[in-house]
């Protein structure tokens, strides 16, 4: 009985344990509970109802909310990630109240203000704190002694500013610091050495004071990631390096850095990239560098290194070895990227015996020679440039059809032979510029499979035959240049397809026929020159529809009257060297005979009886047919999206010549005025015909601004679509683009940097709405100050959606592929046009690029940068300059930029520093990598905040 007692009473100690551990976990838990819906409440807003299934019903059970896991043994709160919520905000400190939580990320919203040391104190048993790409501002926050535990530290992509703190100093436990993209202003602390368990250490992007890298750097002997680019370093690269044996990846580019490469660098056992690019470093590269059995990527260009290539680098199994602008000089390595230097002899003939070979940059230097044969089977290749060499001799057959090659660059040299039919394998090749050498032969039609094709470029060779006229079907095609050949034949006439061509050169060669008049169609040409030929016949009337920059039909046998629209004295030099040419206006062309008596009689006659013929088949046209010209197959499709009371019959009738108001790639717009008195912009798409092209443009459009409302959006009106004719209606824009406002005639309207910001902000807000609310989201890919236009009150609306792309994939799943590169160029972001991959910050790029515009009055491409230079380069040229040159109070550094406003500005209207503001924005978005830009919704948080600092 005693014992049956005992047994009985430790049963019952045992499921009292139980109970009461039961008991604390669920007031634990609710206590938890309590927390979050208090933060919730009192301390987020939560525009798109993320957080909706946080309910204070006191049944939920907040493990299960979004954001929010608990230790499945515990059943306590162990982690809150809210990235990507769009959530806005304070630091919401009260979350550290929660006892159990080891985890707290809040990046990628719009939290904003000071970190406060004292409240950040609640957080000190946190594991990891994840603040990056949010708004917050002011110094970093001190963190203090209980700070034990921390393991990550990420408070990249804000704005905070000053000096790095002492505290940042004393983490014991700390594997990951990451500053990058902030306005730091400091040094970097030689202190951060003490840091012994960390493996990323990350401050790029920073505009420090300029200073060396700490030695103390080698001290971290945990470290695998050290990524100082664009910090603002200067001096020696410290011995200390080397002792960084777990280090993978190596990233000091965009600094001023400066003397030799230290030979301790060879004690990187570990590493597998080192990026050592635009720096002032001097001296060979250490032979030291092939004792690096891991490495793959090794980037020296942009230096001042001098000598020799030591032979075991040059051997070396790298994926990418970049040694460009420099100055080497002797035998060229058996590797990859070596232009603008001074290497001399021929190509290397083993260079892709490992078949690993991706890109061979060698352009800018005296290479002589031949191509070696065995560079015909490299498969691996992707990218060639060696262009202004002394190469000669005949191309390997097999160079012209690997089938991984899609950039081809070999002009200036003296290479020969011919193209192979073999050509059509290289299926992905997008450019052939191959100018400026001893190429002959004919171009076969082989070349016609190369559907990918962007640009040709086989002018001054010696190539022969005719053109083949499958060459029109390659529909991708932007420019073909072709001049100073002797290519005979007939130019094409099927060229409907060719809707993206902007430049067609097929000058001095010995083309005969008539000149095509489906050229005038061509919706983006804009350079022709068909000089130096024996074309005959008149000129087209349908050519005074192209809108070009550059018009030659010189020296060719044509005759006739010189249609009206080319009967200006510029046109002149233009269409001179044909005998048989007349103009009644146009000196010194002979005038055009009159015709004789019997003749004019005769011409009469035949005037009346076809206007005859023409009315009679106007009022059968009228009496039997629709609207446009055939019985249709289909009626007309009207659909209305907003109340303006017409069809399609009040609008066609007034699609004349005389209310064209503008053209772009996809179609020509029109001023229509209803029998409303309404003033609307008619779009009527290019061709009488519908194209895959044209019907995609068509669907872009109304799919995009038939769903969309914002004030900031063009409106869509209308929309009609017959069997042959698509027409677009929107609301009417009094002033124009932006575009024509700043670089046409209308330039007084937007003098007042007041008003260009008031523009600029509104854009911001249309490409937020179409990023961040508009789901699936949408990416505009053609944004530029053409397609921003403005209304009577110069409000911005962004328009145009030909081009637009709804994004259908998840959050986080990364980028949508693109058949080819859409947008304009200046405006195209750099990784766009290689990746063939479109993100939102495809558009955010773009964006920066029109606030550039807005601050210069520049176009995006503008000779007065100089050679191969953009307004973005330009910019950060003349901004670097201004803030290396700068003394004194850094409060005056803008003062420095006058160079970069747009003098038409009046200079009372402008704040400095509010467009020094507005210019760090521009250069955040137009950063070179695409994790560095702001978001839209971020863009227009920072345009609003009176309070950003500017860059210094």
């Amino acid at each position: 009985m005693t014992h049956l007692r005992s047994k009985t009473c430790t049963v019952f100690l045992i499921l009292l344990f139980l109970f009461l551990h039961c008991f604390s976990l669920v007031v634990s838990l609710r206590g938890d509970y309590e927390i979050l819906i208090r933060v919730k409440n009192g301390q987020l807003d939560d525009p798109n109802g993320s957080l909706n299934d946080w309910v204070s019903n006191g049944v939920s059970n907040p493990c299960n909310w979004t954001g929010v896991t608990c230790d499945s043994q515990k059943l306590t709160v162990s982690s809150i990630d809210l990235s990507g919520l769009s959530i806005y905000g304070g630091f919401p400190f009260d979350f550290c109240r929660i006892r159990t939580l080891q985890n707290l990320s809040l990046s990628d919203n719009y939290f904003n203000g000071s970190l406060q040391s004292q409240l950040l104190s609640l957080c000190s048993h946190l594991r990891l704190l994840n603040l990056s790409a949010n708004l917050f501002v002011g110094q970093l926050p001190e963190f203090s002694q209980e700070f034990t535990e921390l393991e990550v530290l990420d408070l990249s992509n804000n704005n905070f500013t000053g000096d790095i703190p002492a505290s940042f100093g004393r983490f014991p436990s700390l594997r990951v610091l990451a500053l990058t993209a902030n306005l730091l202003s400091g040094s970097i602390p030689s202190f951060l050495g003490n840091l012994s368990e960390l493996t990323r250490f990350e401050l790029s992007y920073n505009p420090f004071k300029p200073g060396p890298l700490p030695p103390e750097i080698g001290n971290l002997k945990k470290l695998e990631n050290l990524w100082l680019a664009g910090s603002n370093l200067i001096g020696h690269i410290p011995d200390t390096i080397g002792k960084l044996v777990s280090l993978k990846n190596l990233d000091l580019s965009h600094n001023s850095l400066s003397g030799e490469i230290p030979g301790s660098i060879g004690g990187l056992k570990s590493v597998e990239q080192i990026e050592l690019y635009e720096n002032q470093l001097s001296g060979g590269l250490p032979e030291s560098i092939a004792n690096l059995t891991s490495l793959l990527r090794l980037d020296v260009s942009e230096n001042s290194l001098t000598g020799k290539l030591p032979e075991k680098i040059a051997a070396m199994p790298l994926i990418c070895l970049s040694l460009t602008d420099n100055f080497f000089e002797g035998e060229i390595p058996e590797d990859f990227d070596v232009s603008t230097n001074n290497f001399t002899d021929g190509l290397p003939k083993y260079l892709c015996y490992r078949k690993k070979l991706q890109r061979l940059i060698a352009f800018n230097n005296r290479l002589s020679g031949s191509l070696p044969e065995s560079y015909g089977e490299c498969d691996s290749l992707s990218y060639v440039r060696i262009e202004n060499n002394e190469l000669s001799g005949a191309v390997p057959s097999g160079f012209w059809s690997l089938p991984l090659l899609e950039f081809l660059e070999m002009h200036n040299n003296r290479l020969e032979g011919s193209f192979p039919r073999s050509i059509s394998l290289a299926r992905n090749l997008t450019r052939i510029l191959i100018s400026v050498n001893d190429f002959a032969g004919e171009i076969p039609s082989e070349i016609c499979q190369l559907n990918g094709l962007l640009v040709i470029d086989v002018s001054e060779n010696r190539f022969s035959g005719e053109l083949p006229t499958c060459v029109t079907g390659l529909n991708k095609l932007q420019k073909l240049r072709m001049q100073d050949n002797m290519l005979s034949g007939e130019i094409p006439s099927s060229v409907g397809s060719w809707t993206d061509l902007t430049e067609l050169n097929l000058a001095r060669n010995r083309f005969s026929g008539k000149i095509p008049s489906e050229l005038g169609n061509l919706p983006v040409l804009t350079y022709l020159d068909l000089s130096g030929n024996l074309l005959s016949g008149g000129i087209p009337e349908a050519l005074t529809k192209l809108k070009l920059n550059e018009f030659n039909l010189s020296d060719n046998k044509l005759y006739g009257e010189v249609p009206l629209g080319f009967s200006k004295d510029w046109y002149l030099s233009s269409i001179l060297g044909n005998q048989e040419l007349c103009s009644p206006n146009l000196r010194p062309l002979p005038p055009c005979s009159k015709p004789k008596p019997a003749s004019l009689y005769i011409v009469v006659i035949l005037a009346v009886c076809a206007v005859l013929l023409l009315g009679s088949l106007v009022w059968i046209f009228k009496t039997k047919y629709h609207a446009f010209g055939s019985k249709s197959k289909r009626p007309w499709k009207v659909i209305a999206f907003q109340q303006i009371g017409c069809n399609q019959v009040d609008i066609i009738p007034q699609l004349k010549e005389e209310n064209v108001i503008g053209a772009g790639g996809s179609g020509r717009v029109y001023r229509v005025q209803l029998k409303t008195g309404q003033i609307v912009a008619v779009k009527r798409l290019w061709g009488d015909t519908i194209n895959l092209d044209s019907e995609l443009v068509f669907k872009s459009e109304v799919e995009t601004l038939g769903r969309i409302r914002h004030s900031n959006i063009l409106k869509l009106l209308l929309s009609c679509s017959g069997e042959d004719r698509r027409i677009l209606v929107y609301e009417y824009m009094a002033n124009g683009s932006l575009g024509d406002v700043l670089h046409g005639e209308k330039g007084g309207g937007l003098l007042d940097w007041p008003r260009r910001l008031a523009i600029a902000l509104g854009a911001a807000q249309g490409l937020a709405y179409l990023h961040h609310d508009c789901v699936p989201a949408i990416v505009h890919r053609d944004v530029k100050s053409n397609n921003i236009l403005l209304d009577e009150e110069w409000r911005p609306r962004v328009a145009d959606f030909g081009l637009a792309k709804t994004l259908h994939r998840e959050v986080g799943e990364g980028a949508d592929a693109m058949s080819r590169v859409a947008g304009s160029y200046g405006y195209i972001a750099p990784e766009y046009a290689y990746t063939m991959k479109v993100t939102e910050k495809s558009d955010v790029y773009s964006f920066g690029v029109l606030l550039l515009e807005l601050i210069t009055g520049k176009r995006p491409i503008d000779s007065c940068f100089g050679d191969n230079k953009d307004v973005v380069k330009w910019v950060s040229d003349v901004a670097l300059s201004s803030v290396e040159e700068e003394s004194g109070d850094a409060g005056e550094c803008y003062r420095d930029l006058d160079e970069l406003i747009d003098p038409r500005m009046d200079p009372s209207s402008c704040d400095y520093e509010e467009i020094e503001k507005v210019l760090s924005v521009a250069l955040l978005c137009t950063s070179a990598f695409p994790i560095n830009r702001p978001s839209m919704r971020k863009v227009v948080e920072l345009l609003k905040d009176k309070k950003l600092a500017p860059t210094k």
